[in-house]
């Protein structure tokens, strides 16, 4: 009587060792075009050392690494099960009456455990890095530094003073962010070397042309007592693009910060439609690579012809380029809101399941 412990602990292994060859392959290629992407970038700007430069495609790493993970699943899959499938052994596990369901269970869990220690420890990994990586092509590429925070007791906002010698903070309870009027507004002031100089209490602020339009105002300097107008104008840089452009990405938010940052993305008056897209996304990445291991196993369970590998990969490389325009297309839905937020964070790994088991029974029981 066969052991089935350890056919499934043999099969668990070559999984393993393909997805692990798989994996950093993939991202060892992505890593290198994108290090020659940021050299590229970099190429005429003094101050983007080649130093520099290596670390920003370090900080990205874990998160290409995400990226790559569903890729790596598929083919570590294919390779597996081909292997198997050309030394006869799965031929001998059929004989012997273990179905195909069977010794599929290893991979599939094996993939189910790689995609939770992909959203409980790569991703508020990646999230941490991706942010400083983001703030280093903000400060040597782009010219444009974070200006936008969002923390449980509203937004805070940082401009340039008016002279440009200073900068000036401004916090707000809530947003209403189609015509950006501040509500519950503070005001500071600091000077070249952040010296405070003076503070400004606003019931509300409205972006204009140039300019914050403060109403029901007190003013407040160091020794001096407080002066209260009914509107006050304060010079500012910012414009809608530049605050919407600010604004932290879904990516730099870990997985188990991303519920209270929703929460107060709607307390502000912000949408939370992107913090809830990329959520939902990854709670599905656990279903999407067991997918995966199913649809792999779809395309090298049957024996094939010598060169067969070839036409294998190739197909494996139009189900993944298809996969991925699906999961793009219908995320871009889901930030026009022109689909629920559920559908399109769940779809792709739904579509991805229902397809590798419908083939397989197609393939296996006819």
């Amino acid at each position: 009587m066969i052991n089935s412990r350890t056919i499934s602990l043999y099969i668990l292994r070559q999984f393993l060792v393909w997805f692990a060859i798989m994996f950093m392959t993939i991202v060892a290629v992505i890593v290198l075009i994108d290090a020659v992407e940021l050299l590229r970038r970099g190429s005429g700007r003094s101050e983007a050392t080649f130093s520099i430069i290596t670390s920003m495609a370090l900080l990205r790493t874990p998160f290409l690494a995400q990226e790559a993970m569903p890729f790596a699943v598929m083919f570590g899959g294919i390779f597996t099960f081909l292997r198997l499938t050309r030394n006869h052994e799965l031929v001998v596990l059929r004989a012997a009456g273990v179905s195909v369901w069977q010794f599929l269970t290893p991979a599939i869990i094996a993939a189910i455990t790689i995609g939770i220690i992909n959203i409980s420890v790569i991703n508020p990994l990646s999230a941490v890095l991706l942010s400083q990586f983001e703030e280093l092509e903000g400060r040597y590429f782009t010219g444009r530094s974070s200006l936008l925070a969002v923390s449980t007791e509203g937004i805070w906002l940082r401009q340039n003073s008016a002279n440009g010698d200073g900068q000036t903070v401004i916090h707000a309870a809530r947003v209403q962010p189609d015509e950006l009027r501040l509500e519950q507004v503070i005001v500071f002031e600091f000077s070249e070397g952040d010296k405070f100089i003076a503070r400004i209490d606003a019931k509300a602020a409205l972006l204009q042309d140039g300019r914050w339009q403060l109403s029901d105002a007190w003013l407040t300097r160091p020794g001096r007592a407080g002066v209260f107008v009914e509107t006050q104008d304060l010079a500012t840089d910012l414009t809608p693009d530049k605050i919407q452009e600010s604004f932290a990405s879904p990516d730099t938010v870990a997985l188990w910060n991303l519920p209270r940052f929703i929460r107060v993305l709607e307390e502000t008056g912000f949408s939370p439609v992107a913090h809830q897209l990329q959520l939902h996304t990854l709670l599905a990445e656990p279903v999407l690579l067991a997918a995966m291991v199913l649809i792999a196993a779809t395309f090298s369970l049957r024996l094939t012809r010598r060169g067969g590998t070839v036409l294998l990969v190739g197909a494996g490389v139009l189900v993944s380029f298809f996969l991925f325009l699906l999961t793009n297309v219908i995320q871009a839905l889901g930030l026009g809101v022109s689909v629920p937020v559920l559908l399109a964070a769940w779809t792709p790994a739904g579509v991805s399941l229902l397809a590798g088991i419908t083939s397989l029974l197609h393939l296996e029981d006819g």
